[in-house]
């Protein structure tokens, strides 16, 4: 008999939650995927949120409070309609639901909950946030599942709880060719780390795409600034991109950067674009990749700089490193195998 489970996507401002979802269907699952952030929202619920805000802080003496935005009510209605066995919860649960009404529900209708952290890197600079989420969320779930290796072992260590460490996937993206009007392709967010290894490749053709880049307009440099298209790209758009160039740089966030973290989703759709990728060294990179065969990376602004000189130059090297990479990501990282090895864990 089929397990029914519901993804319950708490970053669903990517595709990431409906790809999983998707891949569980094409694995005969019974799955249903229901983004949080297209619930209702509570009424009145910025308004609620500085009254009860003061309230926690000021009067119960917290250092850290989230109203959650969708009612218990509508939580509850989600729950019961899905009859689920297990529920996949992506990125987190804190900013959408109260925990323990999770808890509550966990207890009468038995299902198991699971994790996938996706996110929690972004909160290193905010320890109070970040506290919460450990002390507070963590705990509910029966397993947790990490992106990141350093983090897997931050809360095992931690919070003394079962977590295991679980890469991104992608989905295969239908191979094309096209012109390669880019020397370099960035895509992402900007921040100071990302400016300052930008600003090392601007006298090359440099396209990056992302949000965040214009309020950041004046600590970058005019040629730099020339090569910004500051609007997020995702699926076609994406895969447009990076067919249409020669070398995509991944640049990891300072602070996953700064905890020996980052093999983010960029990685995975490039391989699975046959593209040739260029990333920022960690010791997890080594441990799914081999370094120069199957990906390529650096450790320094002047190996970054060193690097792209040497593969614009030797496009058979490139191409070579490329195609052994897509190998590798069509046996071990396409959706459908990543969801394959967590349902042995779900049974």
């Amino acid at each position: 008999m089929k397990q029914k489970i519901l993804v319950l996507d708490g970053i669903s401002g990517i595709s990431l939650g409906r790809e999983i979802a998707d891949s569980l269907i094409e694995c005969a699952q019974d799955v249903s995927h229901c983004p949080a952030r297209d619930l209702p929202v509570k009424k009145f619920y910025k308004l609620s949120s500085a009254i009860k805000k003061v309230i926690h802080k000021q009067i119960l003496a917290e250092d850290y409070y989230r109203n959650p935005k969708i009612s218990n009510s509508e939580l509850i209605n989600l729950i019961e309609q899905s009859q689920a066995d297990i529920i996949f919860v992506i990125g987190f649960l804190y900013r959408f639901f109260d925990l323990n009404v999770i808890k509550q529900l966990k207890q009468k209708h038995a299902f198991k909950l699971f994790l996938y952290d996706t996110d929690s890197c972004n909160l290193f600079n905010n320890k109070r946030e970040l506290l919460y989420f450990f002390n507070h969320e963590l705990p509910v779930y029966d397993h947790i599942y990490s992106f990141s290796k350093t983090t897997t072992e931050f809360i095992n260590k931690l919070n003394h709880l079962n977590a295991s460490h679980f890469p991104f996937g992608a989905k295969p993206i239908p191979l094309a060719t096209m012109t390669q009007e880019n020397d370099i392709l960035f895509v992402g967010s900007a921040d100071m780390r990302r400016i300052f290894l930008l600003e090392q490749l601007s006298n090359f053709r440099l396209s990056v795409f992302g949000s965040k880049w214009q309020r950041n307009k004046a600590l970058i440099s005019a040629q730099l600034n020339q090569q910004i298209h500051s609007r997020a790209i995702w699926n076609e758009t994406l895969y447009q991109q990076l067919f249409s160039s020669k070398i995509v740089l991944n640049i990891t966030r300072s602070t996953f950067y700064g905890v020996e973290t980052g093999i983010n989703l960029r990685i995975f759709e490039t391989l699975s674009a046959q593209r040739f990728l260029l990333t920022d060294h960690t010791p997890e990179l080594a441990e799914l990749f081999k370094i120069g065969t199957e990906i390529e990376s650096y450790s320094s602004s002047e190996e970054l700089v060193d690097k792209v000189r040497y593969y614009l130059k030797n496009e058979d090297k490139r191409d070579k490193i490329a195609r052994q990479g897509h190998q590798l990501f069509l046996q071990k990282y396409t959706w459908n195998a990543r969801i394959k090895e967590l349902l042995t864990d779900f049974k």
